[in-house]
């Protein structure tokens, strides 16, 4: 696209008055504490999103899944996340090393809404709640210490203009598996039938390290 053919929004005034100004209720929905209804969705969230920037300015957004309950409430004002193995690239834990702040989004499967919470956080690589973190034997060597500083509900018209949990709409063949998206990106010296193989039915079991 031509950059001439773009009208670019600057200021925040231009931003209000093309989208208006928010609902009473939306602006002091939010909070810097847990609420025991915060703590259920916790208790229950198999997944979240965390949003991460550098001090330049280069941002990051990764996921976490475990079962649910895998973020475990240290206070009403302070939570703890294991990190598991993944690729080692690390990127969200090195922009947390320069630039603290957070962003983590939290999902319930079949649910359209979702808990936001936005802290600062520190990695540990040693607590005694590590203990209550071990899956399938596996004790992570990490966790992220989140110190809440805002807390709150959000609406599930995103999920529902994508119908995300509806099954109608799941078209999981549109684009190539993730074999052979690694084979055309990742990992062109690989044979795709290496990768079928990686990235079939056993990869569910490499997920943890043995413990």
């Amino acid at each position: 696209m031509r950059q001439e053919a773009m009208v670019e929004v600057t200021s925040e005034e231009e931003l209000r008055a093309l989208v208006g100004e928010p609902a009473s209720h939306t602006v002091h929905k939010t909070r810097t504490a847990l609420h025991r209804l915060d703590r259920e969705w916790l208790a229950h969230s198999p997944f979240c999103l965390i949003a991460t920037s550098a001090a330049d300015g280069s941002c990051d957004v990764s996921p976490k899944g475990d079962p649910p309950g895998f973020t475990k409430v240290l206070d009403d004002r302070t939570l703890a996340l294991p990190d598991r193995p993944g690729n080692r690239r690390v990127d969200g834990l090195r922009n947390i090393l320069s630039n603290p702040h957070v962003g983590l989004l939290y999902f319930l499967p079949g649910r359209g809404d979702t808990l936001r919470i936005n802290g600062r956080a520190r990695i540990v690589r040693e607590a005694p709640f590590f203990d209550e973190m071990v899956v399938r034997r596996n004790r992570p060597r990490l966790a992220l210490v989140v110190e809440i500083e805002e807390v709150f509900h959000h609406c599930s018209k995103a999920f529902l203009r994508a119908g995300t949990w509806d099954p109608e709409t799941w078209r999981p063949d549109a684009v190539p598996n993730r074999a052979r998206l690694a084979k055309a990106l990742d990992r062109p010296g690989d044979s795709l039938e290496f990768l079928e193989e990686y990235y079939g039915p056993s990869y569910a079991r490499t997920i943890y390290p043995e413990g």
